[in-house]
C-alpha cells in the first residue's frame, strides 16, 4: 500500500506544570527537508529531533513545531528590583533639576527600559524530555496515519489511469491491419518509382525496405509498454518509499508511448496515443505526491 507524503499530526500532554503541544506537517518533496522550530529551552534537542522525523517520514518537506506553555503560578519573568530603583532615583533627580513633577505612569515607562525585567534561565529536565520525545511518537503515529489513508486514494487513482492506458492498447491494434495496407500501398508505390529507374540500385532499394520496417513497426513498443505497465503494477504493492521508482517507470512508459505516436502514421492511432498521454501525465502528478 503506498503512503502519500501530505499528512498532519498533532499531539498535547501536560507535563510538569507545562502544556506541551506538538504539530507536524507534511508536504511532497524530492528529498527530506524539515523545517523545524523549537523554544530555546529545547534547542539542544533540535538534532535528535530531526533524526527522528527523518527516520519515520523518510521523505517529504516536513514542518515541525513545538510549543509550550507554562502552567504554574510563578512566572520565570520577574521585575529587576535594583535596576527599577536606580532608574526611578535617576528620574526624581531629573525632575527636580527641570522642576517637572512625575506622575504614576513612570514605573509604567520605567518597565520598558532595559534590564527592568529578567527572566531566570531554565535548565532542561532529562525526565522532561522522555515525555516530550513519547508525545512526538504520537504525532508521528497521527501523521503516518493520515499519510496512509491518504495513500489509498492517489493508489485509486493512479490504478484508474493505469487501466486506461492498458485498454488504449487493444484499440490501438483495431487499427493495424488498416494501418499496415496503408503502408504496404506507399511501399509498393516507391517499389514501381524505383523500377521505372533505367539503373536499378538494388542497394538502394534494400535500404527503403529497411527504412520502413523499422520507422513502422509498433510491435516492440507496444510489447515494451505492456511490460511497463505490469511492472508499475508490481511496484504499487511494494510496502515503503516507492515514489521515485514509480517516477522512473512512468518516464519509461511515457517514452514508448511518445515512440508509438510518432510510428503511428494513422490518424485514429494518434488519437489513443493522445489518451495515454493524458492518463500518464496523471499519474506522474499523482506520483509526485508517493513517498
Amino acid at each position: 500500500m503506498i503512503h502519500s507524503m501530505t499528512g498532519y499530526g498533532k499531539a498535547e500532554k501536560e507535563i510538569r506544570a507545562r502544556k506541551i503541544t506538538i504539530e507536524i506537517k507534511s508536504l511532497n518533496s524530492k528529498q527530506m527537508d524539515i523545517n523545524a522550530r523549537i523554544p530555546s529551552l529545547y534547542k539542544a534537542k533540535d538534532i535528535e529531533v530531526r533524526k527522528l522525523i527523518s527516520e519515520k517520514l523518510v521523505r517529504g518537506k516536513v514542518e515541525f513545531n513545538l510549543f509550550y506553555e507554562n502552567l504554574g503560578e510563578e512566572s520565570s519573568t520577574h521585575i529587576n528590583g535594583p535596576v527599577l530603583k536606580s532608574y526611578y532615583k535617576q528620574l526624581t533627580q531629573l525632575s527636580e533639576e527641570m522642576e517637572v513633577p512625575l506622575d504614576a505612569s513612570v514605573i509604567n515607562s520605567i518597565i520598558q527600559l532595559p534590564d527592568a525585567l529578567k527572566t531566570e534561565y531554565q535548565e532542561l529536565n532529562d525526565a522532561e524530555w522522555k515525555e516530550i520525545v513519547k508525545l512526538i511518537h504520537v504525532a508521528l503515529e497521527e501523521i503516518i496515519l493520515f499519510r496512509q489513508q491518504e495513500g489509498v486514494a492517489l493508489d485509486k487513482d493512479i490504478r484508474e489511469n493505469l487501466s486506461l492506458i492498458e485498454n488504449l492498447l487493444p484499440e490501438v491494434e483495431k487499427f493495424e491491419t488498416e494501418r499496415v495496407q496503408t503502408v504496404r500501398s506507399r511501399l509498393m508505390d516507391h517499389i514501381e518509382e524505383l523500377t521505372k529507374v533505367d539503373k536499378f540500385d538494388s542497394n538502394r532499394f534494400e535500404q527503403e525496405m529497411i527504412y520502413y520496417i523499422e520507422k513502422f513497426d509498433i510491435n516492440e513498443e507496444k510489447v515494451r509498454l505492456i511490460n511497463h505497465c505490469e511492472y508499475f503494477t508490481k511496484t504499487l504493492k511494494v510496502s515503503g518509499a516507492i515514489g521515485k521508482k514509480l517516477g522512473f517507470i512512468s518516464q519509461e512508459m511515457g517514452r514508448e508511448i511518445n515512440t508509438l505516436g510518432s510510428k503511428a502514421n494513422h490518424a485514429e492511432i494518434q488519437k489513443q496515443v493522445i489518451m495515454m498521454k493524458d492518463s500518464l501525465e496523471k499519474i506522474k502528478e499523482q506520483v509526485l505526491n508517493v513517498l
